[in-house]
């Protein structure tokens, strides 16, 4: 029984525990359970349970631990836990912060009337208000050379004029330090932080080991009790709010945000900041993390568990497509109703759209499939056109082979549906690349090209499908196709529909998905008008399934 259960079956069952098991995991994430001890010997009560008056107090200094000084920036008299507010403030930053350094933020939760540093029921995190990255290259107009419109231009120059402020230097100075590849000190905008609003009961013996490193405890006579739970936000820090910092900036706007927080919540929180983290330990990037935390920030826990079952399925359906179509072209020893220009073309684009989303600094999340599925487009190619690679003297030599009969007839149909296309798309991507260069502004001509070839992609590039389209609709047939592999990239199409929305890449990506759509409904339709019997040894000689294997009955 085992040895005749398929992969593909062995795959999924292996899917199902795995969401079962995260499933369970996330369960065990967002419930607590609740101190139920008759005597309550084992509880921990909330410091907020006797509604003591509290302060908050906002401190800036350059060193976490406030060595060297510190200064308040906020305070807020009368704070009440369960009150959401936002205040914007105006930080003046230190000499040293100024010049490539660091700021950190000191929240103090506290008892009116005491001082934060003095007293011994205050709760108090740190957060780091500055971060380095690398300044995005500026761009200019290849042929003029000017970084900016002229009107655009004409208004800073005005502005400049009638306004020294100091936010007028740092947009000039973060112009002049903008092609350093350097990382330079940026500053984050939002400074966003919780309190659980829950008066929950904790059991000693059940105590999260998540909530542990947040939890202080003191004793108060027979009771234990445990002090506020203070939590700072990191995941709201977007790439989208930091500001340059430069020498000429002595002050800052930050805006501090408060909202009460559940304590599931919480817990749910700790885990996704801590992957985040995890992330950004073996390697990714600020802006690589970012979308991470797009994830997250940007959508409700509703949203976000559909989200976690639309990417599962994606990333099963993305591996069993990549299975059969691996296994369809592998076993391939004939390109007879399959256009080799759109196998072609469908390299050049894979190959194009890479170098594009490498040139955007695009997330990790989509740059690494693009570039796997670039690799595999090579590959179909190689064994499209037949091609055979020999190494003489350390230099490749390329062996293509013949067509046979059958092959130059769907090669002919190909090559007549490529030659009307050229007629339409040839002028339309010339007549664009050649407005960019007049219109549009790129960090370098590199940029230019990989822009205007990546467009004629994203605009035209379902036309080169056509072909296909022309020779089934010739050849009256669609066996031919691996179908399999097609309906799991369809239905991965229309997930990456819902991905479109959440995670950030260009626009014209994000296009290209719905575009996508359109494509395989055309070919479901040619599927429904030509019926195939894929056991049937069809015009070429050829049975694309196998025969049901099965014991010969003797007479």
């Amino acid at each position: 029984m085992f040895l005749k259960t398929s992969f593909t079956t062995l795959i999924v069952g292996v899917f199902v525990v795995y969401v079962l098991h995260t499933c369970w995991v996330m369960y065990g994430i967002v419930y607590t359970k609740p101190c139920d001890s008759p005597k309550g010997d084992n509880c921990i009560t909330p410091f907020l349970a006797g509604n003591p008056k509290l302060q908050l107090s906002i401190y800036t200094s350059v060193k976490p631990n406030a060595d060297g000084g510190h200064t308040l920036i906020h305070r807020e008299e009368n704070f009440d836990v369960n009150s959401k507010f936002e205040r914007i403030v105006n930080v003046s930053l230190p000499k040293k912060t100024r010049n490539n350094g660091t700021l950190f933020a000191l929240i103090f939760v506290h008892q009116a009337g005491f001082n934060p540093w003095q007293d011994p029921r205050q709760v108090h995190s740190v957060a780091q208000l500055t971060t380095y990255m690398v300044p995005k290259p500026p761009e200019i107009s290849l042929i003029s050379g000017e970084d900016q419109p002229q009107g655009q231009k004409k208004e800073e120059q005005k502005k400049k004029q009638h306004d020294s402020s100091p936010a007028a230097g740092t947009g000039a100075k973060g112009g002049a330090t903008a092609s350093s590849d350097h990382p330079v000190s940026h500053w984050r905008s939002r400074l966003t932080f919780n309190i659980v609003g829950d008066h929950f009961l904790f059991d000693r013996e059940y105590l999260p080991s998540d909530v542990h490193r947040y939890l202080r405890v003191f004793q108060n006579g027979k009771k234990m009790v445990y002090l506020p739970l203070l939590f700072v936000d990191e995941l709201s820090n977007r790439v989208k709010d930091l500001v340059e910092i430069n020498s000429t900036a002595m002050e800052l706007p930050l805006t501090v945000s408060y909202d009460s927080i559940s304590l599931g919540r919480l817990r749910f929180w700790i885990h996704m900041q801590d992957a985040v983290y995890s992330l950004q330990q073996f390697g990714f990037t600020e802006k690589d993390a970012d979308e991470i935390k797009g994830i997250f920030v940007d959508t409700n826990l509703y949203f976000l568990a559909l989200t976690f079952f639309v990417a599962a399925f994606h990333l099963l359906f993305d591996f069993l497509a990549f299975k059969n179509d691996i296994s369809f072209w592998k076993q391939k020893k004939s390109m007879v109703g399959m256009s080799s220009k759109a196998v072609l073309w469908r390299c050049f684009s894979t190959i194009v759209i890479f170098l594009y989303l490498f040139d955007e600094q695009t997330s990790l999340l989509v740059l690494v499939p693009a570039g796997i599925g670039s690799i595999i487009e090579v590959w179909k190619v190689k064994k499209a056109f037949k091609i055979q690679v020999f190494w003489k003297g350390g230099k490749p030599t390329f062996l293509f082979g013949k067509l046979d009969e059958s092959e130059r007839r769907t090669e002919e149909y190909d090559t007549l549906a490529m030659k009307y296309l050229s007629y339409l798309l040839y002028p339309l991507c010339i007549g664009g690349a050649v407005y960019a260069l007049i219109f549009l502004r790129y960090k370098s001509w590199y940029s230019w090209l990989i822009n205007s070839l990546v467009n004629g992609v994203y605009a035209f590039g379902f036309l080169f499908m056509l072909p296909q389209l022309f020779v089934n609709y010739k050849l009256k047939s669609v066996a031919h196709l691996p179908w399999k592999a097609f309906m799991y990239k369809a239905f991965n199409t229309f997930i990456d529909d819902v991905f479109a929305f959440i995670i950030t890449m260009p626009t014209s990506h994000r296009l290209a998905c719905f575009r996508d759509d359109v494509v395989f409904l055309i070919y479901l339709y040619q599927r429904w008008l030509y019926p195939v019997d894929r056991t049937r040894v069809n015009e070429y000689g050829i049975s694309y399934d196998e025969k049901p294997k099965g014991k010969t009955h003797k007479e």
